[in-house]
């Protein structure tokens, strides 16, 4: 027997009947003629190529897609027989980012803040908190403990314990694990776990590498583009795990699809030449923000060369990232380049150049890409660092096409980059760093957000990068790209 508070879930019900929308800025409809019925406790795995519309029905069925003026709704979704829009507090949705999704200081009122804005009674928010944090397995933590000393499996079970505090009979899981360790993917896995068991509610969750979640679910919708219309997709294909993987699998493959048991076959080719001379050094450097994350630092970058920067959420791999890059000054100690990079009149310490002197020596793909969006269009937003380098327009967007190309984006071109699904951001992002050609280049989970499809071009083209002669440091989680790509590696740990 489950108790009060866990009895008093109930699980919501589904029903998308011809439903489609089209954002505001885009001619074709991003899904169209989408019509399935999710039944009260149903757990659903969603599932499609990147782009294929998954975030937009997750934001539908969230209802946050915004108004007429922001893009254009077809049929009807509902929960519960009532339009998604006017439904809120009946679903919640986690997404994949637990940085964020931590809003306040504490734990405490973290997990408070949308049982506050349902209104609801003083002591009944406190108790719902209290009873959230203990389904998610956080209920030890004291109510004030400061939210930016907790891991990122902890931030990410945060935030699911807010969701369920408002009681919602659909819970929504939009890639909760893809930037978070391997023990992180444990936690929130087992806490999805514990919470389905003891509320029954109604789960869809997005994923790239699904075996995570074949335990827990036991329906897979497919979003894909039908073959009629190569432009909107739709649902393909709809049925317990056994049916889809089984009648799918190929045509799931061909899609780009990581399905069940599928390996990483390297297509990469090995890099031709040996790493050359030393580029980038970091010397006795201690780095952090309000306190040192690590001190005494001293490591070699050359030429030629992956190195992935690897450990667990939260001991400041994206911060020693960012001083990499120049971008965040360290605590003490200094990042150097090889003497022959270094601009006219600059001593050799990065973070003291301008902006001007990083174009084409260092280059950051950010872990959030849209802190690196500087144009309207998704072509123009390319063609951006070639410029910076002295190429002609027409060189430019030479590189940028085929970028785009390459990378699955050719169609989103006139696109404003905020307008992109989150994978499309990345490869954006990523395509945006790589035509600048960069001696150096700085990447923070590169890779996520992505089918197998373009994950395996992104690794191509980073390859590419080495053969170049760029040296590459990626932040990563994703072992099968440090494997594919014959990357050195270097363990980030607590307070070293």
């Amino acid at each position: 027997m489950g108790t009060d508070a866990e009895k008093s879930f109930s699980a919501a019900g589904v029903v998308a009947r011809d439903w489609g929308w089209r954002h505001a800025s885009r001619k074709d409809f991003a899904l169209r003629h989408v019509d399935f019925t999710i039944q009260p406790g149903e757990r659903v795995l969603l599932l499609g190529a990147s782009g294929a519309g998954k975030s937009t029905l997750m934001a539908g069925l969230a209802g946050v897609l915004g108004g007429d003026d922001e893009g254009e709704l077809e049929g009807e979704l509902l929960i519960d027989g009532t339009d998604a829009r006017h439904s809120r507090g009946r679903s919640g949705l986690v997404l994949q980012d637990p940085d964020a999704q931590t809003i306040l200081e504490r734990v405490g009122d973290d997990t408070a803040f949308g049982c506050e804005n349902l209104n609801l009674p003083k002591d009944e928010i406190w108790s719902r908190v209290r009873s959230s944090l203990d389904i998610v397995g956080l209920g030890y933590m004291k109510l004030d403990r400061s939210t930016r000393r907790l891991s990122g499996g902890q931030r990410q079970r945060l935030a699911l314990a807010g969701v369920l505090a408002m009681h919602p009979g659909l819970l929504l899981l939009d890639e909760p694990t893809a930037n978070l360790d391997p023990e992180g993917v444990k936690e929130v896995h087992d806490a999805v776990r514990d919470v389905l068991d003891r509320t029954h509610e109604t789960l869809v969750v997005v994923e790239h590498h699904i075996d995570v979640w074949l335990d827990l679910v036991d329906r897979v919708i497919v979003l894909g583009k039908p073959e009629a219309d190569s432009h909107v997709s739709g649902v393909i294909a709809d049925g317990t795990p056994e049916e889809v993987f089984g009648s799918m699998a190929t045509v799931l493959a061909k899609g780009g699809a990581w399905v069940p048991g599928r390996t990483v076959e390297s297509h990469i080719p090995e890099s031709n030449q040996s790493s050359g001379n030393v580029v980038l050094r970091t010397e006795d450097l201690s780095f952090g923000r309000e306190f040192a994350l690590g001190e005494h630092v001293n490591l070699a970058f050359r030429a030629g060369e992956i190195t992935a920067l690897t450990g667990k959420n939260g001991v400041g791999k994206s911060t020693l990232a960012l001083t990499l890059a120049g971008l965040l000054e360290p605590i003490s100690g200094r990042v150097s380049m090889d003497e022959s990079m270094v601009p006219a009149h600059r001593e050799n310490n990065v973070f003291t150049w301008k902006s001007r002197d990083l174009l084409g020596r260092i280059g950051m793909v950010f872990q959030e890409p849209e802190h690196q969006f500087v144009t309207s269009s998704v072509r123009d937003e390319v063609a951006v660092g070639p410029k910076s380098m002295g190429k002609t327009d027409d060189e430019a967007y030479a590189i940028a096409d085929m970028m785009l190309e390459r990378l699955n984006l050719k169609r989103f071109a006139p696109a404003n980059p905020f307008t992109l699904s989150g994978g499309e951001k990345r490869r954006l992002s990523v395509a945006s760093m790589l035509a600048a050609a960069p001696k150096v280049l700085v990447m923070d989970e590169p890779t996520f957000g992505q089918d197998f499809t373009t994950w395996t071009e992104m690794v191509r083209l980073i390859a590419g990068a080495r053969d170049a002669g760029c040296s590459v440091i990626m932040v990563t989680h994703d072992e099968p790209l440090i494997e594919a790509l014959g990357a050195r590696r270097i363990l980030v740990s607590e307070g070293e």
